[in-house]
């Protein structure tokens, strides 16, 4: 009854954190900042604040035992985490934030496809079928099809580059073994935010902001809420869940993300939007049945 218990508590928890991913769209919206600048403030807010918790919990932090090149790997992650976020909050200024979601999430379509190149496992027929119909979805949500599309195209490619990246980092980290979750996030997180600085030196965005009171708000909601306090519910909710639950359920973050669009910004899809956005997550569903 107490494990039933337990996983009752981590399955809201999760949902939860899928929730809060699913609004960072429409909070980025309405921050006046670079993309570059957002990154940096989320991936030192989110890491200071994953530290804090562990301390709290009395679980003790160990980067002590971390070999060079784990943190080398480490590092290098957390360098991409950092582009691949601004690539997609670049891609929410050019086109709908679900379109730009939906295009973040083809994710899992590239480590499929890339994995028998980089990991040496075969695709199965389940597979090669899920990825062909979610690019179908792809090409029905982009407009290509002539459904059309709201917003400019290179969001789409924005969107698409930074689906790219996180599956780098998807790869990457299968590499990275015998390091707990929240160091590695951590690690991760703080070096993210630390390649923002020569990025932001260079593109000239490295210098103060005058935001209004609910710029400032939300830019403090992205960085403690949407990534600190998400992170850390997701992570303390995934150690007490089947992984197979945890798989499904990040596909309330893409499904927030389309129904908030069109409730609060009035970013309409179409039939062919609508059809595609049921193809890319109804298979991504299939696939991790």
């Amino acid at each position: 009854m107490e494990n039933k218990t337990v996983q009752r508590k981590a399955l809201t928890t999760l949902t939860m954190s899928m929730i809060l991913f699913g609004t960072i769209g429409i909070c980025r919206r309405a921050i006046a900042l670079p993309s570059d600048v957002l990154a940096f403030g989320r991936g030192i807010m989110g890491s200071v604040f994953l530290l804090i918790v562990l301390k709290g919990s009395g679980r003790g932090i160990r980067f002590n035992g971390i070999r060079k090149r784990a943190a080398i790997l480490l590092a290098v992650t957390g360098a991409m985490i950092g582009m691949n976020w601004i690539l997609l909050f670049e891609a929410y200024n050019y086109t709908t934030v679900a379109v730009a979601t939906l295009c973040y999430y083809m994710q899992p379509v590239i480590v499929t496809i890339l994995s028998p190149f980089v990991l040496r496992e075969k695709l199965t027929g389940k597979q090669i079928v899920c990825v062909s119909v979610s690019v179908l979805g792809m090409v029905l949500v982009s407009g290509a099809a002539g459904g059309g599309t709201p917003g400019n195209p290179k969001g789409i490619v924005l969107g698409l580059g930074a689906a790219m990246l996180y599956a780098s980092v998807v790869l990457l980290n299968k590499r990275i073994t015998d390091i707990p979750v929240f160091e590695k996030t951590i690690i991760q997180l703080f070096s993210a935010a630390i390649v923002m600085i020569p990025y932001m030196a260079v593109s000239g965005t490295l210098h103060t902001y005058d935001l209004p009171a609910s710029g400032i708000l939300l830019f403090l909601i992205v960085g403690i809420v949407h990534t600190g306090a998400a992170y850390a519910m997701y992570f303390g909710s995934i150690e007490h869940l089947p992984a197979r639950t945890c798989a499904l359920m990040s596909y309330i973050d893409p499904v927030t993300a389309v129904i908030l669009s069109a409730l609060f910004l009035r970013e309409p899809m179409g039939v062919a939007g609508v059809t595609g956005t049921i193809l890319i997550i109804g298979s991504a569903l299939y696939g991790e049945s």
